[in-house]
Order: structure tokens, then C-alpha cells, then sequence
């Protein structure tokens, strides 16, 4: 995009993000953009479009100066829920991005038009598992377009891939893209990067701690998710987890269970199965966990289906087993970090005898070198401003 504007307007940075829901995955990534923002630019402005703002402003006060959130580019794509052919929803995104004509947007989009860089931040939301995602994509670069701003992408995820065609054509005309796996990276015709989560790994409380010397295994993590799991794959992957735990295997340490998403239908439905074997006060909510920072630490064991939860995990120096609940979108998710080299053993979907819990010594030096060339990424995205000085107050002197 041409950047002939940006020097007559206050910078703005427009995050697009799919935070607020919460997932912590989601939450986790949009926290540690806005904090690296506030440490690099803290007198740019940032507007956090996400899916629920009104959450998103209580997940993320305090942690940027200058920050304020909308849906206005979600909403757009929402508009496109029911419209199944690809062309007229491109023309109804186009439409409203580009001519205006409805007050519950106008205002507003013509608002968004002050960005001076348009950023898909990173995550795995822009998939088939949602089609109209896709119109996101496209929201985002019209308003890239129509702001005379910067349009860039980090560490999306794009497989299933909604419609390859169009997202590649959107990608195309971002100005900085990249993905997070090798297979999102071919079909996007862009770079492959790292999922954005590597830039936040100094805010883990357990990242950079040294193991015990004496080598004592620490608790046991599990956290099963329901959503997006077809419910024989999930009966089968909890059935799977209680063998494991009534083996003995884990026989004297402390079992706990993480939350993810909050809700009974949503992780905790996995722990109420096994609530038998993991007492109540054990089980952490997503508040907890918000308000508390992720608790791995080396040398436990993690047996997880979450993405987010195999990475810091294994980034901290635990062992684990990565579960996968489909062919497609989570066993993405899960290879890519074992080609990373997290050393986490995966279980394929559907297995009813799980793996042995595993690691790899070497990974916690390497999550610090992958940390390292995300914050590089970021720093040339966002290079150190020093913020504006105080104006000068004039001394009037007596005569």
C-alpha cells in the first residue's frame, strides 16, 4: 500500500484479532501484541477489532495506553454468514467498506479510515471451520486500501483453507504476510513465520524457571476440549485420558485440570466426566488462569487437545501428549509444533490408547531463539518510537 498519507495523520494501528470470545489461545496473542505495542510505541494509537469488545476491554485494560476496541470489520463479515456464493459476499464486504450507506456502520468505518497499518494478527479463526472468515480478509485489506495504510498479516493459520483462491489474492496485497504452519504458508503463497504466541512467552511465570534439581516430576495437566470435536472423537479422547490416569502412571502426583474456553459445554465438559479422579479444587478456571498467568513449569506433564496449551507448555520444559480431534484443522495445529521440535508425543484422532507422555531437554532453548525471531518480526513491523516530550512551559521573567 502506498504510505504517502502516514506522515499527516496520527499513527494508528488497526489489530484484527479474534480475542474476546475468550479462548486463551486467542487472548494470549492479542495480549502480547498490545503489550509489545505499549513498550515500542506507547503514543501510537491501536484500535482492537475483535468479536466481543465489550469483554475484550476488561481481558485487556491497562495493558496499552492508547488502546480502544471495536467489531466494526467483524461485523462487516458477519453480513456475509448466510451467503453462499463467494462473489456477492466479496461485492456486499466491497460495498459496505468502500460506499457506505448504512448509519450502523458509517460512522464508524469512517472512523476505522485513520489506521495507518491494517494487521490480521496471528490465529486459527480465518479456516473453512468458518467460510465467512474469509470476507475478513478481505474487510481488512479494503480498509488497508481506503486508509492509504500499511496491510500485514502474522502467523494465521489458514488450513482447511476457506477459498485458496481469494485468500491468496487478499494476501497478495499485503505489504508484510505470514503463517504459522508449512502448509498454510503454500497455499497462501506468502512466508512461512510462527504462530504469534512466541512473542509473549516472557509474560509465562514458568518461562526461563530451572527444573528442579532433584528431577521431581511436577503435576499433571489435562484440558479436552468438546468444540470442534465430532462426539465419538471426544468420548473416545476422554475415555482414552482416564486409562491413563487409572493405570497408575501418575500415581502420587498432584492431577489438575486447566480451562481453556469457559462454559459447561466447553471444557469443563470434559472435566466433569473426570471429576472422580481431579478433585474440584483443582480444576482452573479461564479466570483464574487469566488473572493467575499459564501454569506450566518444567518437568511436569501436560496431556492436552489445545494448541496453545502443547506450545507454552512444552516452551517451559514440560512433557506431554498433544491430542488431536480431527484430520485436518487440529492435526495442523499439533504437527507444526512437533516440526518445531516441542518433543510432545501426539496422539492421532480417535485413539483409544494414548502415547507415552514425551519432551525434547533441548526445546526450552529453543523456544527462546523462536521467542527471539518473533519479537525480530515485530520490531521491524514496529520499530522503537520514543514517546513525544512534554510540551515546554514558557517562563515569563519580570522585567
Amino acid at each position: 500500500m502506498s504510505q504517502g498519507s502516514q506522515n499527516e495523520k496520527q499513527p494508528t494501528i488497526h489489530l484484527v484479532s479474534t480475542a474476546g470470545h475468550p479462548n486463551f489461545g486467542d487472548e494470549f496473542i492479542a495480549a502480547s501484541w498490545l503489550r509489545f505495542l505499549a513498550e515500542r510505541q506507547p503514543d501510537t494509537d491501536v484500535v482492537l477489532d475483535c468479536p466481543e469488545p465489550g469483554l475484550a476491554a476488561f481481558l485487556f485494560e491497562g495493558l496499552h495506553p492508547r488502546v480502544k476496541f471495536t467489531n466494526l470489520l467483524w461485523r462487516v463479515s458477519w453480513l456475509t454468514i448466510d451467503v453462499d456464493d463467494p462473489d456477492e459476499g466479496d461485492r456486499i464486504v466491497d460495498g459496505v467498506m468502500r460506499d457506505l450507506g448504512s448509519p450502523l456502520f458509517d460512522y464508524g468505518l469512517l472512523e476505522l479510515r485513520r489506521a495507518t497499518t491494517v494487521h490480521l494478527v496471528g490465529g486459527g479463526h480465518v479456516t473453512s471451520n468458518w467460510l465467512h472468515h474469509g470476507r475478513l480478509v478481505r474487510a481488512a485489506r479494503r480498509l488497508a486500501e481506503l486508509s492509504d495504510a500499511r496491510f500485514v498479516a502474522t502467523g494465521l493459520g489458514l488450513m482447511p483453507a476457506i477459498d485458496p483462491e481469494r485468500i491468496r489474492d487478499d494476501l497478495a496485497a499485503a505489504d508484510h504476510a505470514t503463517t504459522r504452519d508449512a502448509e498454510s504458508a503454500e497455499m497462501a503463497g506468502v512466508e512461512k513465520g510462527l504462530n504469534d504466541a512466541f512473542l509473549g512467552l516472557p509474560s509465562i511465570p514458568g518461562f526461563g524457571a530451572r527444573p528442579d534439581p532433584t528431577g521431581k516430576p511436577g503435576d499433571v495437566w489435562i484440558s479436552l476440549q468438546s468444540d470442534l470435536a465430532e462426539p465419538e472423537v471426544f468420548e473416545a479422547t476422554v475415555s482414552a485420558v482416564r486409562a491413563m490416569i487409572e493405570s497408575g502412571r501418575f500415581e502420587g502426583r498432584t492431577l489438575r485440570y486447566l480451562e481453556s474456553i469457559p462454559g459447561r459445554d466447553r471444557d469443563r465438559r470434559a472435566y466433569d466426566l473426570l471429576s472422580d479422579l481431579i478433585p474440584e479444587e483443582n480444576f482452573m478456571s479461564f479466570v483464574q488462569l487469566w488473572h493467575e498467568g499459564f501454569p506450566g513449569r518444567p518437568l511436569q506433564t501436560w496431556i492436552t487437545t489445545r494448541y496453545h496449551f502443547h506450545q507454552l507448555a512444552a516452551a517451559v520444559g514440560a512433557e506431554g501428549i498433544a491430542i488431536e480431534i480431527d484430520d485436518s484443522y487440529y492435526r495442523t495445529k499439533h504437527q507444526s509444533l512437533a516440526e518445531l521440535g516441542t518433543g510432545f508425543a501426539v496422539a492421532p484422532v480417535g485413539s483409544t490408547k494414548l502415547p507415552e507422555p514425551a519432551s525434547d531437554e533441548g526445546y526450552r532453548l529453543q523456544a527462546g531463539r523462536l521467542h527471539r525471531a518473533k519479537v525480530e518480526e515485530a520490531e521491524a513491523l514496529y520499530p522503537r518510537r520514543r514517546p513525544a516530550a512534554p510540551p515546554r512551559e514558557s517562563v515569563i521573567r519580570p522585567r
